[in-house]
């Protein structure tokens, strides 16, 4: 039998830096999170070559003594445990490996000088060995630089990235910690260009709109909701605000970045009804609950986190983020698309083939000549149209004919024409609002089959006249057999039928022709993938949404100026309306200083 022996000390850090340090931006997130516990309000970030070749952090912090510098050069010594209640962390790092395990793969540099003492220290390991211990000039705080990562572990180094892609994870890094606290200054430098310096004292909104994205908060709703001992704060972009890849979801927990597939699944529950499968909500949330019903103590790296009552969180975050939204379901798109707004030029001389038509045999001085009004127009019928756009003629004439004080009633301003037998462009008080009249009766469609109750028929079991059953791994069957309540709620009524087995007995009426197999194997993936099953009830929506689609107004449909306005009235009062079922914009507002521009009027 081999001899057991014991490994070197410099061994057991080199193994301890494959958990703690994979790459560059490992190292960065964990140095920037102890300038953050150390009460730092600036902290300055330099990296040359992504990081591959040098990573330097300045804070302002409270520093260290040379024999707490020696310390947190040990394994396991950390200064953030006063006690041994490690379920009540309140700090950012605490399992006191991280700066070891550093040390011990790349040449580290520690500096630091205590607030009040008249001189600093330095401290150098070159790969696990220590070569300078002495005295240092530098202002109160600490600076840490780490050069030449795994320059002596070439196995480590070959499966390192390009300096570009390193770069983009480093930034990323400085961009969550930068989020999590708006109060601390943050600068990052990559060689000699600075990419950000943001200040202090911001508030979420604004530091989150700074870093992500600057029309964010021109498009977004500002989250602050609570529930007992849980908060949820943060921004959220409209679902007309969206993204095809899910790269802008930042999510914190009690003030750590984390990556959390229960929190990734609320947001998309959350924006479940209002986004196509392959578009992704732009938002930053904040979730804080009391330390004792999360547990940061998963992983080395600190980024995955479990909740004491898991569900009891997700209801939380979707109920949260879903009354946030309804603030502002109305909104759409602050402005046109700016590619699009910069492809407007001087018209030309010659009117173009397509417009002559119009253009000919046109009175322009006759009243109410801009525009296609054509009288009448046959009102909608039928069961799926929820109902006819009708408005009381005599407020329709006085809503055509409205003045510049009664624009004010009217966020979405008063019909003026119809546009290609598709769009309707209205003049409000601080602009014009064009209307996408498919979209926007789509929504509003939908909006009254679901206040109808269609919901519940589309959900209705239908019982299957031999029940079928389908095997899957017994893994797929434990997580099925966890949300059988919930499928039955929505129609889908399975039990257990052995290890390796379920037994489908009802589908939901609508999805009848649907393989019972393939159906429950896309939900158990989706259970894996989400920790919930989103699917069936993504399913159902899209049943809903397809009616609501052959229910309503079809673009090339010409309009009365009294439908389009009880269609624009309609929009004002219906949740939702700023969006269609897909996430896309119903409507979109021409700023009055936006028109002036085109014409050079500003």
């Amino acid at each position: 039998m081999p001899e057991i022996r014991r490994l070197p000390e410099s061994l057991v850090n080199r193994i301890a830096a494959g958990e703690v340090v994979e790459r560059p931006a490992s190292a960065l997130k964990e140095i920037v999170e102890n300038a953050v516990d150390a009460g730092a309000t600036r902290i300055v970030v330099k990296i040359l070559e992504g990081g591959l070749d040098r990573v330097e952090v300045t804070d302002d912090g409270c520093g260290m003594s040379p024999e707490q510098m020696a310390l947190a050069l040990e394994r396991h010594a950390t200064s953030k445990l006063p006690d041994d209640a490690i379920e009540q962390v309140a700090t950012l790092g605490f399992r006191g490996e991280a700066l070891p395990s550093i040390a011990s793969v790349a040449r580290f540099m520690v500096e630091s000088r205590l607030h009040g003492s008249d001189e600093g220290w330095r401290k150098v390991v070159d790969h696990g060995e220590l070569i300078e211990d002495g005295p240092a000039a530098l202002p109160p705080g600490t600076r840490v630089r780490v050069e030449k990562l795994f320059a002596k572990v070439p196995a480590r180094r070959k499966f390192l990235r390009t300096a570009r892609s390193e770069y983009g994870a480093c930034v990323d890094v400085v961009r969550r910690l930068a989020m999590a606290r708006p109060d601390i200054a943050f600068r990052l430098e990559h060689g000699d260009r600075c990419v950000f310096d943001l200040q202090g004292g911001q508030g979420i909104a604004e530091r989150v709109a700074q870093i992500v994205a600057r029309d964010l908060k021109d498009n977004g709703v500002v989250i602050d909701v609570d529930r007992g001992a849980m908060r949820l704060t943060g921004i959220a972009g409209l679902p007309t605000y969206n993204r095809g890849v899910a790269d802008h979801q930042y999510l914190f927990v009690n003030g750590r970045p984390v990556k959390d597939r229960l929190l990734t699944g609320a947001v998309r529950g959350a924006y479940s009804d209002m986004l196509a499968r392959d578009r992704h909500a732009v938002l930053a949330l904040f979730l804080d609950l009391p330390n004792e019903d999360v547990d940061v103590n998963v992983h080395p790296a600190k980024t995955e986190v479990r909740f004491r009552d898991a569900q009891a969180v997700r209801g939380f975050i979707v109920s949260g983020l879903r009354g946030s939204l309804a603030t502002g379901d109305r909104r759409s798109a602050q402005a046109p698309d700016a590619s699009a707004m910069g492809r407007w030029q001087v018209e030309p001389a010659e009117p173009q083939p397509a417009l002559r038509s119009i253009f000919q045999g046109r009175d322009w001085s006759a009243p109410g000549s801009v525009g296609t009004f054509r009288e009448p127009a046959q009102a909608f019928h039928g069961e799926n149209s929820a109902g006819d756009l009708a408005m009381p003629q005599g407020r329709a004439e006085s809503a055509a004919e409205a003045t510049a004080e009664d624009l004010a009633e009217y966020p979405l301003g008063i019909a003026r024409g119809q546009v290609a037998e598709t769009y309707i462009v209205a003049e409000a008080s601080d602009g014009l609002v064009i209307v996408d009249q498919h979209a926007a009766h789509e929504r509003l469609v939908l909006e009254r089959l679901r206040a109808a109750g269609a919901g519940d028929k589309v959900a209705a079991s239908q019982a299957l006249l031999m029940p079928e059953v389908v095997e899957l791994e017994e893994t797929a069957c434990d997580r099925l057999e966890e949300q059988a309540d919930k499928f039955a709620e929505l129609g889908l009524v399975i039990e257990r039928f052995g290890p390796g087995a379920m037994l489908v007995r009802a589908l939901p009426g609508s999805l009848r022709k649907a393989d019972p197999a393939k159906l429950l194997q896309d939900l158990g993936d989706d259970i894996a993938q989400h920790g919930e099953s989103l699917l069936l009830g993504e399913k159902l929506d899209y049943v809903l949404a397809t009616m609501a689609c052959h229910g309503s107004v079809r673009a090339g449909r010409v309009l009365s100026v009294t439908e389009m306005n009880a269609l624009l009235r309609e929009m004002e009062r219906t949740p939702r309306s700023g969006q269609c079922n897909h996430g896309r914009p119903t409507w979109v507002k021409l700023g009055m200083a936006d028109v002036e521009k085109l014409f050079g009027r500003h």
